[in-house]
Formats: structure tokens, sequence, C-alpha cells
């Protein structure tokens, strides 16, 4: 796996999502990669689970006011705090620009599916998958507002067995 395509093709998700659908510019910051989440987070989490020959998950993480800040940008009204509507419209931009980031990365990662998105609101809570898997952050700025898309992914260990399951499920019918 190419460390470097997978944040270029993050960086082009995001962007091109943020000019076509928002009409916000944003700027990516320098990329990293984190084994364990930072701690205790406030705002909206959108995660999306991707399989295939590669499985993994892509989020988009930011704080509610950037959260508002894009829901009122892509729903053309005013929103000042985190409703019902400000989750979906940060599901659907989630949806998005992982969609765009799965076209690209098929090129490399082989065909991928996409889950439908999971958004996660609150006040100091902890979000972090099992065991020590590598993260990929790619951080970007919105004026004074701030949000990251990332991504895990590792090779899919069962597909052989999944593909032998099928196998024999045809044998059955």
């Amino acid at each position: 796996m190419d460390e470097r395509a997978l944040v270029k093709a993050l960086q082009e998700a995001t962007q091109a999502v943020f000019s076509t659908m928002l009409g916000l510019d944003v700027v990516c910051g320098e990329s990293y990669t984190e084994t364990n989440s930072r701690g205790k987070s406030d705002g909206i989490i959108a995660v999306v689970g991707l399989a295939g020959e590669w499985i993994g998950t892509a989020s988009v993480c930011c704080t509610a006011a950037m959260g508002c800040r894009m829901s009122s940008h892509m729903l053309g009204a005013e929103f000042t705090e985190v409703d019902e509507a400000v989750l979906d419209a940060i599901a659907e931009i989630a949806n998005m620009i992982v969609g765009n980031f799965k076209t690209s990365a098929e090129h490399y990662l082989g065909a991928l599916g996409l889950s439908i998105p999971t958004v996660i609101y609150g006040l100091s809570f902890s979000a972090r998958s099992p065991g020590k898997e590598k993260w990929i952050v790619v951080p970007f700025s919105c004026g004074e507002d701030t949000l990251s898309v990332k991504i895990c992914v590792m090779p899919n260990r069962s597909l052989p067995c999944l593909a032998s399951l099928g196998s024999v499920q045809m044998a059955h019918q």
C-alpha cells in the first residue's frame, strides 16, 4: 500500500467535496499517522466502513461549530447548534468524501464497498479501534475551523475463506 497515494486521494476527495458541494475552500495540513486515539474528543465523528480486498474504516472528524458551518453551506440554512439535520448532513458529507476517495483508491486497492455512515456526537467521548492498526490522518483548515479525515486499511485476510464459502454455497443450490 502506498501511503502517499492514500493521502493524495483523501486530500483530493475532501477538497472536491468542499469546493463542489459546500462552496468552501479547505487547506490541507501535513498528514501524519496515529495508532491510538488522542484521548477524549468533543464534536462530531462520521465513520464509514470499507470492504473488499482491503478492509478498514474512514472517518471525518470535526468540532460542533465546523459541523454546523458545513451543514449551513450544504443545506442553505443557518445552523448554530447540532441537531438531526446537521448530523444527517455530516453523514452525507462523509459519504461523499469517502465515496470520492474510494473511486481513486480502487485503482491500487481493488474493488471496495462502503457501509452506510454512522455519526457520533457529544462531549468528552473517545472513539477507537481495537488493536494497534495505523491510521493515516489528513488535517484540513477552513478559516478558523478545522477537521480531519482519517483512514485505516489492511489486507482482507478472510477474503480467500469467504470466496470458498461462496463456492460451497453455490454447490449446494
